[in-house]
């Protein structure tokens, strides 16, 4: 039997599909030269450059958001360690720390405009976890990591693998 270990894996929210993101594309594209074409042709035709600017913002953005979808972040607290994986591609970061010594920090945020930061910190060294996590998700993390981890040299036993983690 291998030594207990607790496995958190989390990933931000993407509900669009590819596929639901080219048809989401396309209708504002068409929406946008549906209004911009018989504009220009009246003769305002400066219309279409700015038309033509906010479907390629759109496009941007889209694009952006649809890269989210890759990114995981897998934390794995075992009796000696904390892992964390970053996987943002075409990044990935493991990180190591001492369970002993690793401490979960939440630094407030204040107003939704600046949210929490949860980080993973030991020795001088941290990493920031679940930044595309809502606040309250983020809370809730950070109090099952703190009953996984414990305090500055505090490290409560990890829960068998055949209960609940």
């Amino acid at each position: 039997m291998s030594a207990p270990e607790a496995r958190i894996e989390i990933a931000p929210h993407c509900s669009l599909t590819p596929r639901g993101a080219r048809w989401f594309f396309l209708s504002i594209c068409v929406a946008s030269l549906s209004i911009a074409l018989p504009i220009s042709l009246m003769g305002f035709w400066l219309v279409l450059p700015f038309a033509g600017v906010e479907i390629a913002l759109v496009g941007w953005a889209l694009h952006v958001s649809m890269a989210r979808r890759h990114q995981r972040q897998t934390i794995i607290v075992s009796e000696d360690l904390v892992a964390i994986e970053d996987v943002s591609p075409p990044n990935r970061q493991r990180v190591e720390f001492p369970r002993h010594w690793a401490q979960v920090r939440i630094r407030g945020g204040g107003s939704p405009l600046h949210p929490s930061r949860l980080t993973v910190e030991s020795h001088g060294r941290g990493l920031e976890i679940g930044h595309f996590l809502n606040e309250q998700e983020r809370l809730s993390l950070a109090k099952r990591l703190v009953r996984l981890i414990g305090r500055i040299a505090e490290s409560p036993p990890l829960p068998s693998q055949d209960g609940p983690a």
